[in-house]
């Protein structure tokens, strides 16, 4: 056997990280695609102009290669449960079995069924039923989306179960208790919002660089205007949802809420909110930190006024709690500095791409319409289509890495959910197999969806002709 003198653990994480993170770049995608797509296909039920049409048939051409790519890795994300994490799979099968067979028998045979319907009955049913087909894609993708964070919600906050004595496996008790479990109507919208606007932001952004490039501007300043509606209403969405959930930490997960403020000490009343960091775990300590009065009160308690506990307090807490059941040696102490940063550069992004939002629809008014002319914004909304996925890997490392030590929290340690019997060798193979095949999945999803976007409206069949003499006149922006 092949000693690469590395640890099994280590490499089953990273792993799961390159799955997990691939897999939800085009979850997110698909939903929201789903969403624009039904809009646009309901604007032209309702105003039977050709141009909605049109655009409903070209962009359903991203949506449907995301959903058949986010099927894919979907795939392989669930073969990792039985190969690396089969002590994992066997604590909690009893708890995700109900869900994820829902998910499966339900959500996703709603939705792969009505998108083959939606997709083979163009000239077979009328416009409004047809856009009706991809409503229910849409809510069946929604409802899949649930299921799978009914799962999740559990490993942050378990409800509903009771732990078998003889096999110390989690069983479920409550069914419901699983469904009204607060981390899940927490955490739910927040993911629907944040694939919206990842949804809203690729329609933008792509439209965007084809104004830049003064192709078909008609047809892409209507398109554009739809994805920053969307993107923007879905920005705000998220942050409403986003305060609300981390309200909710900082009582369910308070060492999760102290990382990713950075605070070790407790912090009392003028509570400072720290903008920036340089903290050292192993130390439990910040060396550095620029700081802005009052602000963590604002955010933490919605007024002038409160306190934060600090990680090292919360460690001692939890260590009194738990030693007696996992040992001394636990370390409750997650990856600050992953979580400092993570949630800023989520929160940051969020708020450029509102600002963005905003100036994309400001310029591309009916009336006065200067989009066009607009080449900084055009570069920059066009930049901004990979802002989504950014955000919303960050928002999962906040929400996955700040549950370490645990993978169900305070029942069942990451150390103990590792298949026993797993080489480091056999996963480092299955991680460069699955780099590769990633890689060639987003390769090839990238060129198809340059090749579709290039060849515009002219490349769906019932299209009318957009271009102009001038396509940036007047004349072309109110045809």
């Amino acid at each position: 056997m092949l000693n690469l003198g590395l640890s099994v653990l280590p490499l089953a994480r990273i792993q799961f990280a390159e799955t997990t993170i691939f897999h939800f770049f085009f979850v997110p995608m698909s939903i929201g695609l789903a969403l624009i797509v039904a809009i646009m296909e309901t604007f032209y039920a309702v105003t039977k102009k050709p141009i909605y049409k049109t655009m409903t048939r070209f962009w359903s051409k991203i949506f449907l290669l995301s959903f058949a790519v986010g099927v894919v890795t979907g795939l392989i994300q669930e073969f990792q449960f039985g190969m690396n994490w089969s002590d994992y799979s066997r604590f909690m099968g009893d708890i995700f079995g109900a869900p994820l067979a829902i998910e499966a028998l339900l959500a996703f045979f709603l939705e792969s069924t009505f998108i083959g319907v939606w997709m083979f009955t163009w000239d077979k049913l009328k416009p409004g039923w047809h856009a009706l087909m991809i409503w229910l894609v849409f809510f069946g993708s929604a409802i899949s989306a649930l299921w799978i964070l009914a799962a999740n919600s559990f490993m942050q906050h378990p409800v509903g179960y009771r732990i078998d004595p003889k096999t110390g496996h989690a069983l479920m008790t409550s069914f419901a208790a699983i469904l009204t479990n607060k981390q899940l109507w927490y955490e739910f919208p927040h993911v629907i919002f944040g694939a919206l606007v990842t949804g809203g932001f690729i329609v933008a952004g792509a439209s965007a660089w084809m104004i830049f490039r003064k192709k078909w501007p008609e047809f892409f300043r209507k398109s554009m205007r739809i994805g920053l509606t969307v993107g923007l209403i879905a920005v705000c969405g998220s942050f409403l949802t986003g305060d609300q959930q981390m309200l909710y930490l900082s009582h369910q997960q308070p060492m999760k809420f102290a990382a990713a403020e950075g605070e070790f000490q407790n912090v009392k009343s003028p509570a400072a909110w720290t903008a920036v960091e340089i903290a050292h775990t192993n130390e439990h300590k910040a060396d550095f930190k620029i700081e802005i009065p009052y602000v963590m009160d604002i955010l933490t308690y919605h007024k002038l006024s409160g306190s934060v506990t600090g990680m090292n307090e919360t460690n001692a807490k939890l260590h009194k709690k738990w030693n007696k059941k996992f040992g001394k040696d636990m370390n409750y102490y997650p990856p600050v500095n992953t979580l400092f940063y993570s949630f800023r550069i989520m929160a940051f992004g969020a708020v450029v791409l509102a600002f963005l939002a905003i100036c994309g629809l400001w310029f591309s008014r009916k009336k006065k319409n200067t989009i066009g002319k607009q080449w900084w914004l055009t570069l920059l909304l066009t930049v901004a289509t990979f802002g989504p996925f950014i955000i919303n890997t960050c928002g999962w490392l906040v929400t996955e890495r700040g549950r370490d030590p645990w993978v169900v929290y305070g029942l069942l340690p990451i150390a103990k959910a590792v298949s026993p019997s797993t080489t480091a060798a056999s996963v480092l193979f299955t991680i460069i197999i699955y780099f590769f095949l990633f890689a060639t999945l987003g390769v090839f999803m990238f060129m198809y969806a340059r090749k579709a976007l290039y060849k515009g409206p002219e490349g769906v069949g019932d299209h009318e002709s957009y271009d102009t003499e001038d396509p940036f006149s007047k004349e072309a922006f109110e045809k």
